[in-house]
């Protein structure tokens, strides 16, 4: 028990400090602070933290307090959930039977709290945006469903350690392009980023994200970037070969290719343009889930031949 519960906090800390390094990466590839010297573009989000926790906190007319700060903060507590069955090198806080349903039911349950967050704060954009993430979270999930199908398919087991070890000698993106990729499109999505912000979007005043201030706003802010840091560690361990690689010890080699991932999803934050969620739809349910399921039925005839 002491060591699966020393194993968790390792696993927070990892993340954390994951979220902040994303958060310091975006400070510094902001195109609009290009004025700015590198090295208050780095520190903003220091400035930012301690801005925060000095801001006094909003409240609209009538909220639903339980579950609108319930909503705020659960994002990062789902994120955690998630870090929990990452694998760094040959170790996880906790590798269960079921690791791929377990991230994939985590992502649903993001569909609840998004919408509660929305709903709770009794305000009008903020409830628009949580319905526009419904609406995005119905085109994202199948696609999602299916790329995490691929992996889990190849390796003949849900755990993901099972994974990971059936990619020695070969890497699952190698011949999975396609799902790897949907993998990261549907992070973006359940973590409202890129492209696939549309319910923060600022049409809406920031959707979801208008009505938070203060620590309530710190803490959402922080459960972003943790969500999308334990989608580059997932990316990592089901497409990438987890801690395979020369030399280096199997955490270091964790460690590097999430930092990779992670980077390059902050790096499509502000290179590309917002889609609608019918734009979004029509995309995932026309091109993205037939490809995705064309790789499915490729990697079931190879996983077949090979037994």
């Amino acid at each position: 028990m002491g060591a699966a519960v020393c194993s968790a906090v390792v696993a927070a800390g990892v993340l954390l400090s994951f979220a902040a390094a994303g958060s310091v990466v975006d400070g510094v590839l902001d195109p609009t602070t290009r004025t700015v010297g590198l090295g208050r573009r780095a520190g903003r989000p220091v400035w930012e933290t301690a801005r925060l926790l000095r801001q006094r906190r909003r409240s609209t007319v009538a909220p639903d307090a339980l579950l609108w700060r319930g909503g705020t903060a659960a994002p990062l507590v789902i994120a955690l959930l998630m870090a929990a069955i990452i694998p760094a090198g040959a170790t996880a806080a906790a590798d269960p039977l079921v690791g791929v349903v377990w991230f994939n039911t985590l992502d649903v349950a993001l569909w609840l709290i998004v919408w509660v967050a929305g709903w709770g704060a009794n305000s009008v954009h903020a409830l628009i945006g949580g319905y526009r993430f419904l609406a995005q979270a119905l085109a994202y999930e199948l696609p999602l469903m299916f790329a995490l199908t691929a992996p889990a398919v190849a390796a003949g087991s849900l755990r993901i350690s099972d994974v990971v070890a059936r990619q020695h000698g070969l890497w699952f993106v190698v011949w999975m392009p396609v799902a790897f990729l949907a993998f990261l499109g549907a992070v973006a999505g359940f973590s409202l980023w890129g492209p696939l912000a549309y319910p923060a979007g600022r049409d809406i005043a920031g959707g979801v994200l208008a009505e938070p201030s203060g620590p309530d706003r710190l803490v959402l802010a922080a459960g972003r970037y943790a969500l999308l840091a334990a989608g580059a560690g997932m990316a990592t361990a089901l497409f990438l070969g987890g801690g395979a690689g020369p030399m280096l010890p199997g955490w270091c080699w964790s460690v590097l290719k999430t930092a990779v991932v992670l980077v390059a999803l902050v790096a499509v934050r502000r290179r590309l343009p917002v889609l609608r969620a019918d734009r979004v739809m029509r995309l995932a349910w026309l091109v993205v889930l037939p490809a995705t399921l064309l790789q499915l039925l490729a990697v079931s005839v190879i996983a077949v031949e090979r037994s």
